[in-house]
């Protein structure tokens, strides 16, 4: 008995020498993220995918390691997919026809008259004015997530499912402003425990007595404008805003303040939420929450360049609600 338990670990060593780091890397990412795939050729070209992705985090965390970047790669839940499908599969048309429509209707941001006293520092997920993060899954709802995500959980599934007569599309896209223009004619919105997530289109099923929250309109943050958007979460709260998160970095971002010079600030493709803001080495960053779970990012994290021309047009499209 002891020579067959010793050939088999024998057996097991020769089969795992066998085999590259690279292998045993890619087989822990499928183990972390739950992957399988439909056939050995899918796997095959999986892999080629994940080593191309792989070999661009290695080469661009070496320059991070000497400075030459603000942030970290990593092999995300995207890493065995290539830019088009990542875009294909993030965003789901998230922010439906963003960049054709803009939802109206909404007050104008008041800044303070000769400029506010404002702190160096917000997060105000240290006050306890955040949701925890969530994972919107294979679903484009982002804008639903981004409406939602302050102070109390409340039902992105009833946005998805009701809000379509305000020109939602439920997991085909939206707009944040649209959200709380459906929330104020709804005379609410209930919470996520009475209504939880799906990720997928449903029927309307609102019930009156679960609202968890009530809107009397929303606020557009002056478009472009960082400073005024600085001020609005600084004394407003979380900001509702628009992002592009279309590129290679955005799709393997980790950790550290992310700057992608090739970001637009128009072609806008994600819907977040602005937290807080601050600086860290120099380098002036938005705290921004995401909605793809704890996996992604810093904890479902990312600080995003601030002050940097609007980079990636964080500014472009920042709202949030009256309550």
């Amino acid at each position: 008995m002891k020579l067959l338990v010793l050939a088999a670990a024998l057996l097991v060593v020769a089969s795992a020498a066998s085999l590259s780091l690279e292998d045993l890397e890619f087989h822990a990412w499928k183990l972390k993220y739950g992957k399988s795939y439909s056939s050995p050729a899918e796997e095959a070209q999986r892999k080629i995918t994940w080593l191309s992705n792989r070999k661009l985090v290695i080469v661009h965390n070496m320059l991070a390691d000497q400075g030459l970047k603000s942030y970290r790669l990593g092999m995300t839940f995207f890493a065995d997919m290539d830019n088009q499908e990542y875009r294909r599969t993030a965003f789901h048309g998230c922010l439906g026809f963003f960049n054709t429509t803009k939802a109206g209707g909404g007050s104008t941001f008041l800044r303070q008259a000769g400029g506010a006293d404002l702190p160096d520092q917000v997060d105000w997920r240290d006050k306890g004015y955040v949701t925890d993060v969530k994972d919107q899954k294979q679903c484009g709802s982002c804008w639903a997530f981004s409406a939602t995500e302050k102070l109390v959980s409340l039902s992105e599934q009833q946005l998805v499912d009701c809000s379509g007569d305000f020109g939602n599309m439920g997991c085909g896209g939206g707009l944040m402003d649209q959200a709380f223009q459906y929330i104020k004619a709804n005379k609410g919105i209930d919470t996520e425990e009475s209504y939880p997530y799906e990720a997928v289109d449903g029927d309307c099923r609102f019930k009156p007595g679960s609202i968890g929250a009530t809107c009397t309109g929303y606020v557009d943050v002056t478009s472009m404008d960082e400073s005024a958007l600085q001020e609005a979460v600084a004394t407003i709260g979380p900001v509702s805003v628009a992002i592009d998160a279309g590129h290679s970095s955005f799709q393997l971002y980790e950790s550290g303040i992310y700057d992608e010079p090739d970001c637009s600030s128009s072609d806008l493709d994600h819907g977040v939420l602005a937290v807080g803001y601050g600086s860290e080495n120099g380098k002036d960053y938005w705290l921004v929450k995401n909605s793809w779970g704890l996996e992604w990012g810093n904890k479902g994290y990312i600080m995003m360049s601030r002050n940097k021309n609007n980079q990636c047009g964080i500014a472009t499209a920042a709202s949030y609600p009256l309550v």
